[in-house]
């Protein structure tokens, strides 16, 4: 936690980066499984449970690091990009509609953007220019 604390943009570019790589490996895996046994469909409980901890570290991530950047905008561009995210994994987990796979991307390459511009340009230089203090 003390790592989320002090470096959130850090853990927020490695946990969307890594639910890239997540979304983008399921279809190879289930391929592979195919090919080799035809019986199953579903994917195991434990990779689906994966979507849930990206969520969560991502949820911790964007929360440290709205209270600690300078630029006003990144503030609500990291909510909507975790939002949007978080939507598209329980939509897809429910299937209430359908929406294409590139959404899931595109919020998580988005998280991933918006959380290296927060750490290069947008963090502050003194205590005055952070939320907390505000």
């Amino acid at each position: 936690m003390k790592l989320t604390l002090s470096k959130p943009d850090n853990i927020g570019v490695l946990a969307s980066t890594l639910c890239v790589v997540h979304c983008i490996a399921t279809p190879f895996i289930f391929i592979a499984q195919t090919c080799s046994v035809t019986c199953c469909e579903a994917s195991p409980s434990w990779w689906q449970f994966i979507d849930y901890i990206f969520l969560v570290i991502s949820f911790f991530a964007v929360y440290r690091s709205t209270q600690t950047t300078s630029k006003k905008l990144i503030k609500p561009a990291l909510w909507i990009s975790w939002v949007a995210l978080f939507v598209v994994i329980i939509n897809e987990k429910l299937g209430l509609f359908h929406l294409p796979e590139t959404y899931k991307y595109v919020a998580a390459l988005t998280l991933v953007v918006l959380h290296l511009y927060n750490q290069k340009y947008c963090q502050c230089k003194n205590d005055k220019c952070c939320t907390h203090n505000e």
